[in-house]
């Protein structure tokens, strides 16, 4: 944030009057989304051996490590909230309760994928690092650094089956009264992360033997 507010140094920001505050609209979801389904996926393959103990279960491990993610996240909004306030920006979303859903919206959908990516790298670690470079494109897609409402209607409607640039652009309505939400998809967000999540549990319970081996 702090190299683009230079780069850009009086240039007008893609929308609003801050670009400080229009890229940590972007970030936030994003980052949280990533870190948090990155590192779920990558706690199964680096604490397997805990799992040696019978009381330790796959599931304790994944959804410990997004116990930690999710805390991690928190204390980093926080932290970036207190920081551009003290940089005399406005952090601060005009639409609090949509601002809040939006963001736990954004975190089940994490859970959801970091669940799946996770029971599916232990069967093959290859995926993990497949899941891994796709980070790198959900975040150039995403939306942090542009408005996808504002391209071609096919190519906005494309990027918007990808779930993190819907709730991009989603936390972004709840900052801007006049921004777009064409793509915010609030029920395919939530339908994404629930599938994603309950296919996870669902190959954790009856490939567990195999997981184990």
């Amino acid at each position: 944030m702090a190299i683009r507010a230079v780069a850009l140094h009086g240039a007008s920001p893609p929308y609003g009057e801050s670009s400080l505050t229009f890229y940590a609209t972007g970030l936030i979801p994003t980052l949280s989304f990533v870190y948090m389904s990155r590192f779920m996926g990558y706690s199964l393959l680096t604490n397997r051996a805990m799992l040696a103990f019978p009381r330790v279960k796959i599931l304790d491990v994944l959804f410990g490590r997004a116990a930690l993610e999710f805390i991690s996240s928190v204390i980093t909004i926080v932290l970036l909230m207190i920081i551009l306030w003290a940089l005399g920006e406005k952090p601060f979303p005009t639409d609090l309760d949509r601002a809040v859903i939006c963001y736990f919206a954004t975190i089940y959908l994490a859970l959801g994928c970091g669940t799946l990516v996770g029971v599916l790298s232990m069967l093959q670690p290859m995926i993990m690092t497949m899941y891994q470079l796709s980070t790198i494109v959900i975040y150039v897609l995403s939306g942090t650094v542009f408005i996808p409402s504002n391209l071609p209607y096919s190519v906005g409607n494309a990027l918007s089956y990808l779930p993190v640039t819907v709730c991009v652009e989603w936390m972004r309505t709840a900052y801007y009264e006049t921004y777009s939400d064409r793509l915010v998809y609030v029920n395919y967000v939530l339908w994404f992360a629930t599938i994603a999540l309950l296919l996870g549990l669902a190959l954790e319970k009856f490939l567990r033997g195999r997981l184990l081996e």
